[in-house]
């Protein structure tokens, strides 16, 4: 019987914006703007970190990676949102909603990891300045940033093969842009708790744990710096691991404002705060891959340069 029901469903409704059809032209013309941001800004950075001989280091090399992997996130959902935006009715076939979900959620579990693995190059590049060429040598970082796309794929992995084969016997309406996982999972008609379990174990492991070691990594960078005698030394040392504390800021700082911040008890409020809930994990899912160009442009000189001389060299052979 479970088995029958499971494959009555063969595709789900992605409801996006259509109880608000007069804001659909105006977000789509703004997640466009800033998926085409995205694009640019972080194609940009890969072309430079590749084609500049002065970015081939670790740091850089785990920027680049940081850049594919937003253009990779982005590229997993928004093409559908925008789509969803013209459609009247949204559908997506079961298999293509299982395939975008193992995509986002590995791309964000990827993220998490990373942005631990540049902490820890901006650690060792601080606090063990003459070390630095050894420890973060090719043949060391090169697997850290392979182990982070392993790892996230293999959580994926997990996650989307239980989601999978639950039995899905009713409902088909997803309330949400894309196919989110926990909008998917409230449709399944039999018992979730080990995708919860699973689910909770992988938070903890995916983000508790880059979020402790990034913590204690910049406790021991301040503690280093501090100690530099002059202003000047504080500022250089900063300087080259701001960026990074920014971006790690915004990207754990929106996770905590959209899962922190307290629900409406007002029952009349609820639609209004469904809509706001989708709205906010939307652009959470633009935001930071948007930001991140941005603020490694304006915050480095070297990737500023780096961009200077790719725009030069264009016009040059003109």
């Amino acid at each position: 019987m479970e088995a029958s029901n499971q494959s009555s469903v063969t595709e789900f409704v992605l409801l996006g914006l259509s109880a608000h059809p007069k804001l659909e032209k105006t977000f789509f013309v703004l997640i466009l703007s800033m998926y085409l941001v995205i694009l640019l800004g972080n194609g940009v950075l890969i072309l430079v970190t590749v084609l500049d001989s002065r970015l081939h280091t670790p740091m850089y090399f785990f920027l680049g990676n940081l850049s594919f992997l937003d253009i990779c996130y982005t590229t997993s959902s928004v093409p559908l949102v925008l789509d969803g935006f013209l459609t009247p009715r949204k559908t997506i076939p079961f298999s293509a909603c299982a395939i975008q979900m193992f995509l986002s959620f590995g791309m964000g579990a990827t993220e998490c990891v990373l942005l631990g693995m540049m902490a820890f190059d901006r650690y060792v590049a601080i606090c063990n300045p003459l070390r630095y060429p050894v420890v973060m040598r090719k043949a060391v970082y090169v697997p850290m940033a392979s182990s982070s796309w392993l790892a996230g794929g293999a959580n994926s992995l997990v996650q989307i093969s239980l989601a999978v084969q639950l039995p899905f016997c009713g409902d088909n309406v997803i309330n949400h842009f894309i196919c989110e996982i926990l909008a998917v999972l409230k449709l399944a008609c039999a018992d979730i708790s080990i995708n919860v379990v699973s689910m909770g174990v992988a938070n903890v492991i995916f983000l508790g744990v880059p979020v402790l070691f990034i913590f204690i990594s910049y406790i021991f960078i301040l503690t280093t710096i501090l100690r530099i005698p002059s202003a000047e030394g504080r500022k250089k040392a900063f300087s080259t691991c701001s960026a990074h504390l920014t971006v790690v800021v915004i990207f754990y700082g929106t996770i905590l404002f959209m899962y922190g911040k307290p629900k409406s008890k007002d029952p009349l409020g609820a639609d209004k705060q469904e809509l706001a809930d989708k709205l906010i994990s939307l652009f959470y899912g633009l935001l930071t891959p948007m930001l991140n160009p941005i603020i490694y442009s304006l915050r480095n000189k070297d990737v500023k340069a780096a961009v200077k001389n790719l725009v030069v060299q264009k016009h040059s052979t003109q």
